[in-house]
Formats: C-alpha cells, sequence, structure tokens
C-alpha cells in the first residue's frame, strides 16, 4: 500500500510507502527536508501537516509536545502517513545543493586499515560501476549485521571515487555498532549502504577562500572536500587547521603535506594537544581553535568556514571566528547526530545545513 505525500511550499507530489517516513520518502525523491538526529529528539525536521492523518512513531514528547501534535505537527523522522498527506515544511533554497536522490547500493568490503589506535578506514566497492553519486562532505548509512542496524559515517574519499567509498570509522566505548567494524568487520563481507545524507558541502558559488577545521575522525568530510576542490582546480586559498591529541593520532598528514607542497593555494596546520613535551614534534601545540587564531592572526575576515568534529572542538571554534570577525552566515557545521549526540547540548550559534 502506497500513499501521496504533497510537500508546500514546492507543490510537488511523491509516492509514500506504508510504513516508510517521511523524510525517507522526501529524501529518495531527492527533496531535501532539514534533519539532524534522525531519531526523534532533536526537531530540526519539525513539519506542519496540512491534510491528512500521520502515526507519530518514536517522536520524543520534548522534541514533539503534545500541544503541537494537537496543531498539527510531527516530526518527519519517525512520522509514516495514515493517508495521503499534505505537508509544509521550511525549505530553503541552495544554489549549490545538488538534491541527490537517496538510494541504496550493495558493495564488498575491500580493504581496512588502522589509521591510528581508534580509528580504521573501511573501503567498500559498489557493485554498481558508476557508485553513488554525492557532494564531497555528505554521508552514508552502512548497514550492519545481527540486528546492529545502520550507522552514519562521513565519506573520506572525493566524488571522483565514487564506486569505491572509503569510511574512517572511530570506536566509540561501549558502541555495539563501531565496536563490529573494528573487532568483527571482515575484508570480502558483502554489505549495503545508503545515501547520499546531508548538506554540509563547500559553498563553491560563493567563491571566497575557505578553512576547514576538524578533530578526530571528524577529518573524513573535509578531507573529500579538499580533494574535490584541489582536483576540479579551485584556486582560492584552502586552509586545513587539524588537530589530534598525538602523532600517533594524526592520520593522512603525510599526504596533507604532499598536497601542500603540489598545491600553492592549500595550506595544512596540523595541531597536537597533548603530545609529549620531549617528542620531536615542531609544529603548533594546542588545539584546534587555537592553531587557526595564530595561523591567521586573529582575523577570518573574508572566508567561509566549515567545521568539523567533538562538539566542544566545534564551540571553541565558532567562538574563535567570531571574535576573530566572520559572520555566523559564514560558519558551516556537519550536522548529522548519533542518537546519543542528540542528547547532548549543542550549539546554538552554527549554521544550519
Amino acid at each position: 500500500m502506497s500513499y501521496e505525500l504533497t510537500i508546500e511550499p514546492l507543490g510537488q507530489t511523491i509516492e509514500i510507502e506504508d510504513g516508510q517516513t517521511i523524510l525517507d520518502a522526501a529524501l529518495r525523491a531527492g527533496i531535501y527536508l532539514p534533519h539532524a538526529c534522525c531519531h526523534g529528539l532533536c526537531a530540526t525536521c519539525k513539519v506542519q501537516v496540512v491534510d491528512g492523518e500521520v502515526e507519530h512513531g518514536q517522536a520524543s514528547s520534548f522534541a514533539l509536545m503534545d500541544f503541537e501534535r494537537d496543531e498539527q505537527k510531527c516530526l518527519a523522522c519517525c512520522a509514516t502517513a495514515q493517508s495521503d498527506l499534505v505537508i509544509e515544511a521550511d525549505i530553503e533554497d541552495d544554489p549549490d545543493a545538488e538534491n541527490l536522490p537517496v538510494r541504496d547500493f550493495d558493495g564488498v568490503v575491500t580493504r581496512i586499515e588502522t589509521l591510528t589506535p581508534t580509528i580504521k578506514g573501511v573501503w567498500i566497492k559498489l557493485d554498481e560501476p558508476a557508485g553513488i553519486r554525492f557532494q564531497a562532505g555528505q554521508y552514508v548509512n552502512l548497514e550492519l549485521p545481527d540486528g546492529i542496524g545502520s550507522r552514519a559515517f562521513s565519506i573520506a574519499s572525493a566524488p571522483s571515487q565514487a564506486g569505491d567509498i572509503e569510511l574512517n570509522i572511530r570506536i566509540v566505548p561501549g558502541g555495539q555498532g563501531t565496536g563490529y567494524v573494528h573487532e568483527r568487520m571482515k575484508v570480502g563481507e558483502r554489505t549495503r549502504v545508503s545515501g547520499p545524507y546531508g548538506r554540509f558541502f563547500v559553498k563553491k558559488s560563493a567563491r571566497v577562500p575557505v578553512i576547514f577545521m576538524a578533530g578526530g575522525s571528524g577529518l573524513s568530510s573535509p578531507r573529500s572536500m579538499i580533494l574535490d576542490l584541489l582536483g576540479e582546480g579551485f584556486e582560492l586559498p584552502i586552509t586545513l587547521v587539524y588537530g589530534q591529541r598525538t602523532r600517533e593520532e594524526l592520520y593522512y598528514h603525510e599526504e596533507f603535506l604532499a598536497l601542500a607542497e603540489a598545491h600553492p593555494n592549500f595550506r595544512y596546520v596540523p595541531a597536537l594537544s597533548h603530545e609529549p613535551e620531549a617528542s620531536d614534534w615542531r609544529g603548533f601545540r594546542g588545539f584546534v581553535h587555537e592553531a587557526a587564531k595564530s595561523a591567521f592572526d586573529n582575523d577570518f575576515r573574508g572566508h567561509k568556514a566549515y567545521l568539523c568534529g567533538p562538539p566542544l572542538m566545534i564551540d571553541a571554534c565558532i567562538s574563535t571566528l567570531m571574535q576573530g570577525r566572520l559572520f555566523e552566515r559564514d560558519i558551516y557545521t556537519e550536522k548529522f547526530l548519533s542518537a546519543a549526540d542528540a542528547q547532548q547540548v549543542r550549539s546554538p550559534l552554527f549554521k544550519a545545513i
């Protein structure tokens, strides 16, 4: 059984299957609805039901309050159709968005590499020769066996390598999904990914210099974006400020040094916050926001900044950028969240994308 779903103000009507969420139906039709946690916890995907009936599913009573349900609002990430529907959503037109439909892709794990003591690189060759079409900075949901379900991971490779994608996966203590990847996943096993997801990509039409600030496995999206920009001949200045605790955790360090050597417009600023004083590290010692402040002499005017990493790092970077006279409208953060992340307090200062 299926129903018709009309999305205003677009006036576009698509099909929604029985049991399929409003968000999934829209994304698979190439229509972007604002969303974040995908667990019914953050309220980013709240929409107005103009006509029809929905089942609210696992929507949190804090994200969707009783009076809002009475006003015919719902969370698109967990609401399903009980009849033909008309909804009204807050949809922004973005000239840089390709609005690619979400699809399922089968593939095989061809390589697993230990990038750091806590991060694995996983390469998946997709069965479809053309691979997955995505914008650098987007992510996929990786299906895991044994009832684990799917987990979201940013694509670390460039869109030009769409048939053989790379994921960088940090193990989360006690995490069932990342635990499987680190301890049980094998080369040669079959898997499935769905995507692309996310609204995190370079605003190329702005034609201004860009700053990437990343920490931990948050390097995935910036790496994809940088490889994409350099590959297409982007000529404006590109800066990557990347932080880890120690040298052994600073993965792809040599690659970025080589890229900086080969491309005069690319600057790489690595920073280590807990490297032993006795080591031979000659780079910046401190946190990402401190390294950026030093590298730009606390003046970020005329740039667009893209931030990926732990919430505390992002908060510190946002404060530093704004103190350095960069407007909030020019600061973007990756915004897909796990169920655990969605319950943490997030900074209200970042640009939602």
